[in-house]
């Protein structure tokens, strides 16, 4: 027979379950912060239209890989807002909704995690490419790296994905022999 909880402690319960919904404001704020990208994206993709006869191969690449940058940071934002409403808010309703991204159906805290931290190394792996293709100046004064820039970049580029690897390995050890969570995971 289960006991039911005291009454005087109704309300903090309620209160503290409640308090979930101080972060729509965050959310919110990061879907300012997409509609900023979506600026970004469309005044660096004007810039490499307008200069498209003028940049060099080298150029191009540079800032296809700024655009890339955008896209792949704005889809992190994506992730965070919807995954993160989901997990931590209150149900989105998408179920049957044509359009209800694949991940969202079993979307948990760890899932977003391992999602946020793959972004999170696509993303340094733009900047460390890109950090590669100018490293060719490196040691001109037109550099915009240095040797030990470019080190310290790789460094924490590997970091995240160490880092990956331990949140991936440390989920698998939660998991039962039949894929299934361990109870309270």
């Amino acid at each position: 027979m289960s006991k039911l909880p005291d009454p005087s402690l109704r309300p903090l319960p309620t209160l503290i379950f409640a308090s979930r919904w101080l972060q729509v404001p965050l959310y919110l704020g990061l879907i300012i912060a997409q509609a900023v990208y979506v600026v970004l994206f469309l005044k660096e993709l004007w810039h490499l239209v307008s200069h498209a006869n003028s940049f060099g191969e080298q150029q191009i690449m540079l800032v296809v890989l700024g655009l890339i940058d955008v896209v792949m940071i704005s889809n992190l934002l994506v992730m965070v807002i919807v995954g993160g409403y989901e997990t931590f808010v209150s149900r989105l309703g998408l179920q049957d909704h044509p359009d209800q991204p694949e991940w969202l159906s079993h979307v948990n805290a760890i899932v977003l995690k391992i999602k946020l931290a793959m972004a999170i190394i696509g993303i340094s792996s733009i900047h460390l490419l890109r950090t590669f293709i100018e490293a060719g100046n490196l040691g001109s004064p037109n550099a915009g790296y240095t040797e030990t820039g470019v080190m310290w970049q790789t460094i924490i580029h590997c970091t995240f994905i160490l880092s990956a690897l331990g949140i991936a390995y440390v989920d698998r050890l939660g998991q039962q022999p039949d894929g299934a969570p361990k109870a309270g995971h």
